[in-house]
């Protein structure tokens, strides 16, 4: 059957060619043009897709060789109860830059964020209540941001996503997707594993606290179940399964990753992926102290922490009453500290043994 509306985004039905558009308004769709706050010059451009009446925001991330959808004029209202934001990924179809896999691209997610809060402050119900939802390399994408993010978004949805991209890198016997992980990422994973530990959602599964609905078909020839079922395995081990609901679909996936479902099927997932949402509409909050891992970056509304590369992972201890961290790294890694009253600090992290960073800590 043909796979329409959010399912479309996370196939690699159609990769399309470089664009330079003009940003647009139209009544209830925008083509916007936005900065990133750490790549200077660099242009994105997102859809904005207006509802009927002002509602939350919804982040939807497309596939790994997507684009957002190509952007159109919009005279109706659009058909969800959100205020839909579709990012272009850096270096896809219309925006600038290098894609980079996990990298700064999940950033320009928060910057689309911080954007649609200001200029379309009419069109949102509570600020505060951002859902994020991504298929294919967007549910990889997911993992990953619900990690670096970790009090962002109040419901999360991934479907059929890479939680462990040094895995997808072996998998991929016919190399269609292991040529970019070579540009995006930078190397082979032999030759850097904590790189793409530090992308992925497996190894930064002890960040999770955001509600997460996930998806896949058991068939799916293109991203193994195996991601979904280690991912929701985790959860489990870390003592956070309550905060995950993982749904798996016998006989459905092969080259499509929804092959085989019927329409009755998709529309169930969609129901879930709503409920999540209906059920967790409140805005996530951290322990005042606690631990985190830290993947080349970590933001949360306290603070934000940028290790001196996105390739490097290091464990945070923190409190945010006292104003005090203490972060270590089994490399030379330095950081830099920005508090939400603005005032910054810079540091080097405690170089600690040799040992899997990526294991759960007591993150909290």
């Amino acid at each position: 059957m043909k796979q329409g509306g959010m399912f479309e985004q996370y196939e690699d039905h159609v990769r399309l060619a470089k664009s330079v558009l003009e940003p647009f308004q139209s009544p209830y769709q925008d083509l916007v043009h936005y900065a990133s706050s750490v790549t200077p010059g660099l242009r994105l451009a997102m859809n904005v897709i207006k509802p009927a009446e002002p509602g939350p925001i919804l982040i939807q991330l497309h596939g790994w060789h997507m684009s957002m959808a190509k952007p159109a004029r919009r005279e109706q209202p659009g058909e969800r109860p959100y205020l839909v934001v579709q990012p272009d990924m850096r270096g896809r179809a219309f925006s600038d830059g290098q894609a980079d896999c996990n990298g700064l691209e999940l950033i320009d997610i928060y910057d689309a964020i911080q954007f649609v809060r200001k200029q379309y402050a009419k069109w949102i119900s509570s600020p505060e209540s951002v859902y994020l939802e991504g298929g294919s390399g967007g549910g990889g994408n997911v993992l990953a941001a619900v990690a670096k993010f970790p009090d962002l978004f109040a419901a999360a949805t991934a479907l059929y996503g890479v939680s462990d991209y040094a895995l997808w890198y072996e998998q991929d016997r016919t190399g269609e997707f292991r040529d970019d992980m070579d540009a995006w990422i930078g190397c082979a994973p032999q030759d850097d594993p904590v790189r793409y530990a530090a992308r992925s959602g497996l190894a930064l599964a002890s960040n999770l606290h955001t509600p997460l609905y996930m998806a896949h078909g058991s068939g799916d020839a293109r991203i193994a179940v195996d991601m979904s079922r280690a991912y929701a395995a985790k959860l489990d081990k870390l003592g956070k399964g309550h905060l995950v609901h993982y749904e798996e679909w016998p006989n459905i996936g092969g080259i499509g990753h929804m092959t085989g479902a019927t329409e009755q099927e998709l529309q169930a997932l969609q129901a879930q992926s709503e409920t999540n949402r209906r059920l967790h509409n409140k805005q996530v909050k951290l322990a005042v102290s606690g631990e985190l891992l830290v993947g080349g970056y970590l933001y949360t509304k306290d603070f934000h922490i940028h290790l001196d590369s996105v390739n490097k992972l290091a464990r945070l201890k923190y409190d945010a009453s006292e104003r005090t961290i203490v972060i270590s790294s089994n490399q030379p890694c330095a950081y830099r500290v920005r508090w939400s009253d603005g005032s910054e600090r810079e540091g080097e992290c405690v170089l600690e043994q040799p040992c899997n960073q990526t294991e759960e800590g007591n993150a909290s």
